[in-house]
C-alpha cells in the first residue's frame, strides 16, 4: 500500500485517538453484458478516529464506489464495513438510512443543493428528515452557516450563490446532524484553484477544532498531500 504522510503517522494517530471505521476485504461486482465487472477487490482500510485520510486514483479505479460503501450509500458483494464495533454492511435498509443520517456527512463534487431551496433550508433538511424540532435544527443550521462564512447569503437560493459559498452549504448540511465522518468525493473538483484551497483549509480547520473524521478522494495531489495518510487506489485496489 502506497502511503504519503504528514504528521503523525497512522500508527501514532490510532494510538491516541483510536481506529473507529474499518473495511475488511471489500469487493465489489457488477453484471453487464460482457460479464461481471469487479470494481472493488478485496480491499481492506482501517481509518482513526480525528484522522484526515485522502484517497487518490484515475478514473474508474474504485475510488467513488469504496467511499459510498463506507458510508452505507451502497451494499459491498462481500465484505464487512466495521463502524465503532458494528457491521453497518449488514444492516437492514431502514438502519442503514438512519446510520447515513446521523452518523456520516457526505460532499460530493456536485453540491446537490435543491434549487427551490435557501441556503438554511437546504441545510436544514437532514435534520428535518431525521426527526430533530424545527427550531432546534434552524439554530443550528444558522450557526453552522454563520461559522462558514454565509451568515448574509442564508436567505439566498443556490442559483444566486458562487461556487464556493454552494459547497460550503453543502458542508453545513453535511454537519448539521453531528456526523463522526465526512466523506468527500472530489469536492473541489468544480472549484477553482483558489476556492478548492480554501475548502480543502475549511475541511483542515474542522477536522482540528472538532475532530472530524474526513475521508476525501480528489485528482488533487496537492490538496491530497495536507491530509495525515494518502492511499492510491488502482483498478480495484490499494497500491
Amino acid at each position: 500500500m502506497n502511503e504519503r504522510k504528514t504528521g503523525n503517522s497512522p500508527k501514532q494517530i490510532g494510538r491516541m485517538i483510536g481506529e473507529f471505521i474499518e473495511a475488511v476485504d471489500i469487493s465489489k461486482s457488477f453484471k453487464t453484458q460482457a460479464g461481471e465487472l469487479k470494481v472493488l477487490k478485496e480491499v481492506s482500510l482501517s481509518i482513526a478516529e480525528g484522522e484526515m485520510v485522502g484517497i487518490i486514483g484515475v478514473s474508474g479505479a474504485g475510488k467513488s464506489t469504496l467511499l459510498h460503501i463506507l458510508g452505507a450509500l451502497d451494499r459491498p458483494t462481500s465484505g464487512a464495513v466495521i463502524f465503532q464495533g458494528r457491521d453497518i454492511a449488514s444492516m437492514d435498509d431502514v438502519s442503514l438510512a438512519r446510520f447515513r443520517n446521523t452518523r456520516v456527512g457526505f460532499v460530493f463534487q456536485f453540491h446537490h443543493l435543491l434549487p427551490e431551496f435557501n441556503s438554511l433550508e437546504n441545510v436544514m433538511l437532514p435534520g428535518i428528515i431525521g426527526g430533530t424540532h424545527f427550531d432546534a435544527t434552524e439554530e443550528k443550521a444558522k450557526a453552522l452557516l454563520e461559522e462558514l462564512g454565509l451568515k448574509k447569503r442564508m436567505t439566498h437560493r443556490p442559483g444566486e450563490l458562487s461556487g464556493g459559498e454552494q459547497q460550503r452549504v453543502a458542508v453545513a448540511r453535511a454537519l448539521i446532524q453531528g456526523p463522526k465522518i465526512v466523506l468527500a468525493d472530489e469536492p473541489t473538483g468544480n472549484l477553482d484553484t483558489r476556492t478548492g484551497n480554501d475548502l480543502f483549509d475549511l475541511f483542515t480547520e474542522l477536522n482540528k477544532k472538532k475532530g472530524i473524521t474526513f475521508v476525501i478522494v480528489t485528482h488533487n495531489k496537492s490538496l491530497s498531500n495536507r491530509c495525515h495518510r494518502v492511499l492510491e487506489m488502482a483498478d480495484g485496489q490499494f497500491i
